[in-house]
C-alpha cells in the first residue's frame, strides 16, 4: 500500500540507544511534524471514503510487530501510526459520517486538546493545576447559562455520558437514602432501604449500566411505557409512581437515540416532586437543543431536574473523551464523589474538580469545551444545532419523496428510514457503507429494521447532504423491493 506523502519524511529513522531515543529527541521538530500529519489527516476527511478500507488483519500486520528490547525513535513510531490511520480509521470526524451521534472536533477544540496533552496537567485538585480548575469554573458557568440550568447547579467533567449518568445517579442514590436515614457511602447497600427506580422503556443502555455499577441492578427497575416516538408517557408514570414515600429515582431522557424525541420533562418533574423522588435526565445529545432559542422549548422543565448528563463530544463537537454532569444538589454531588487523604492538598477557597467526578487522575477536559464555546459563541452554537436539524429534515424529505418510509418525527437530528423488508433494509445499509460516500448504521425500532441517520457534525454542509442523499437513493434503487 502506498505511503501517504505527509508520512514519508518521518520514515526510515535509525534506531538509537535507549538514552538517546528518550532524551535526544528533537521535541519541537517531532511535535511540528506530528501537527502536520494530524492536519493532513483532517484535510483528507472531506474526500476519503468514510468507512475504513484497511482490514483488521492488515492493521495487525502493519502495527503488530513483536515488542523490541530496545526502543524505537519517536519519529518512526508517529510516522507508522499516521500512515495506518489514513485508511485504517473510520472518518467519523468528517462531514458525511451519520452512523452514531458523533460530532467532529471543532478546530479550536482540537487545537486546545493538543495543548492539554502538551501541558500534561492532572486536573484533580486546584493546587495541581490552577488553570485547569479555573477553566472548569468558567466553563461551568457558561454551560449553565446555555442549558438554562440554575446558577447553583454543580458541574463535573467526566469521560462521557456513561460516567455522567453514573455520577448523577450516585448523587441520587446518596440523597434518597440519606433522606431515609441511611449513609450509603459509609455503610454500603447491605441492609439499606430499597430504592424504587423508574425509567423510560426507551432508556439508553448506559442508564442500566450505571444502575448496575451502583449496586441497584439493571433489572431491578420499573419500565414506564413510551409513545410511538419513544417519549415517556407522563400518565403512565403518574400511575406507577403514586404519592407514597420511600427512596425513589426517576430517569427521563432528552434525545431518544433512535428518534431524537424528548420526554415531557416538565410533567415528569412535577410527578417526581410530588413523590419526593430524584429526577435524573439523560441528555447525551438532546440537551444541546437548549442552546437554540428556536428549540429550547422542547426541553421545558429541564431546570427542575436534580441531575442531568450529557456528552460534549457529541453535538458540541469537542474531542473524545468529555462528558458533563450537572447536579442541582451540590451537597449530594460532593458527598457521592469526594474523599480526602492526608497527602491531598485541598484548596480552602478554590474549587477542587475531583470532588465532583469519580476520577482522581484526569486530564483537563474542560479546556476543549472552553475553546469550543469561545470559538462558536452563543449564536454560533445555536446555528450549529439548527443547521444539523434542518439537514436531517432535508434527508428525511428526500427519502419520503423517493417513496421510502421515514419512521420518526424528525424533530432533532435523527432520521429512521425503512426500505421495506428487514432483509432489504440491511442490504441497503450495507451497500451505503460499502459505497463510502457516507456512513449510516442500522437499528431495530419497534420491531422494524431501520437505517439510522445522525447529523451532528459542525463541518457538514448542505452540499454534503445532497451528495449523501443521492448516494443513499442509488443504493436503494440498486436493490429493488421484491
Amino acid at each position: 500500500m502506498a505511503t501517504h506523502p505527509s508520512v514519508r519524511n518521518l520514515q526510515g529513522a535509525v534506531r538509537l540507544p535507549l538514552e538517546e531515543t528518550m532524551h535526544d529527541t528533537d521535541f519541537p521538530a517531532l511535535l511540528g511534524a506530528t501537527a502536520r500529519l494530524g492536519a493532513a489527516y483532517r484535510e483528507a476527511l472531506a474526500r476519503r471514503p468514510v468507512g475504513a478500507t484497511r482490514s483488521g488483519a492488515d492493521l495487525r500486520r502493519a502495527l503488530g510487530a513483536p515488542l523490541d528490547d530496545d526502543g524505537q525513535p519517536a519519529e518512526s513510531i508517529i510516522a507508522q501510526l499516521a500512515e495506518a490511520a489514513m485508511d485504517g480509521t473510520t472518518a467519523s470526524a468528517g462531514p458525511r459520517y451519520f452512523g452514531f451521534v458523533i460530532g467532529g472536533s471543532l478546530p479550536a477544540a482540537l487545537a486546545a486538546d493538543w495543548l492539554v496533552s502538551a501541558w500534561d496537567q492532572n486536573a484533580a485538585v486546584h493546587v495541581l493545576s490552577p488553570m485547569a480548575a479555573v477553566i472548569e469554573d468558567i466553563t461551568a458557568t457558561w454551560l449553565r447559562e446555555i442549558t438554562g440550568l440554575p446558577a447553583t447547579t454543580s458541574v463535573g467533567f467526566v469521560t462521557g455520558c456513561q460516567m455522567a449518568n453514573f455520577t448523577g445517579l450516585a448523587a441520587a442514590r446518596h440523597r434518597v437514602l440519606r433522606d431515609a436515614g441511611w449513609d450509603v457511602e459509609a455503610d454500603g447497600l447491605a441492609g439499606a432501604p430499597d430504592i424504587e427506580v423508574l425509567v423510560s422503556d426507551e432508556a439508553h443502555y448506559t442508564i442500566f449500566m450505571a444502575l448496575r455499577l451502583l449496586g441497584l441492578g439493571s433489572k431491578n427497575v420499573r419500565r414506564i411505557p413510551t409513545d410511538d416516538q419513544g417519549r415517556m408517557r407522563a400518565a403512565e408514570l403518574a400511575a406507577a409512581i403514586g404519592s407514597g414515600g420511600g427512596p425513589c429515582i426517576v430517569c427521563a431522557q432528552a434525545g431518544n437515540v433512535n428518534t431524537g424525541a424528548i420526554d415531557p420533562i416538565a410533567d415528569i418533574a412535577a410527578l417526581a416532586r410530588r413523590r419526593g423522588a430524584w429526577l435524573h435526565v439523560d441528555g447525551a445529545f438532546g440537551l444541546w437543543a437548549a442552546a437554540s432559542p428556536a428549540m429550547a422549548s422542547r426541553l421545558r422543565g429541564i431546570e427542575q431536574a436534580d441531575s442531568v448528563a450529557t456528552d460534549a463530544h457529541k453535538w458540541l463537537n469537542v474531542p473524545y473523551d468529555c462528558g458533563i454532569v450537572f447536579c442541582g444538589d451540590e451537597g449530594a454531588h460532593r458527598a457521592a464523589m469526594s474523599m480526602s487523604a492526608p497527602y491531598i492538598q485541598a484548596s480552602a477557597r478554590e474549587r477542587d474538580p475531583h470532588e465532583f467526578v469519580p476520577e482522581e487522575s484526569r486530564r483537563a477536559r474542560a479546556v476543549t469545551v472552553y475553546a469550543a464555546l469561545r470559538s462558536l459563541g452563543r449564536r454560533g452554537l445555536a446555528a450549529l444545532i439548527e443547521r444539523n436539524c434542518r439537514q436531517a429534515r432535508r434527508l428525511a424529505d428526500g427519502m419520503r419523496a423517493a417513496g421510502h418510509e421515514v419512521l420518526n418525527e424528525v424533530g432533532l437530528n435523527q432520521v429512521l428510514v425503512a426500505f421495506g423488508t428487514a432483509e432489504r433494509t440491511w442490504q441497503v445499509i450495507g451497500a451505503i457503507q460499502q459505497d463510502g460516500t457516507c456512513w449510516c448504521g442500522g437499528t431495530t425500532w419497534h420491531g422494524r429494521a431501520a437505517m439510522r441517520i445522525s447529523v451532528s457534525n459542525w463541518s457538514t454542509t448542505d452540499e454534503d447532504i445532497e451528495r449523501c442523499l443521492a448516494a443513499m437513493l442509488r443504493a436503494a434503487a440498486a436493490r429493488p423491493a421484491a
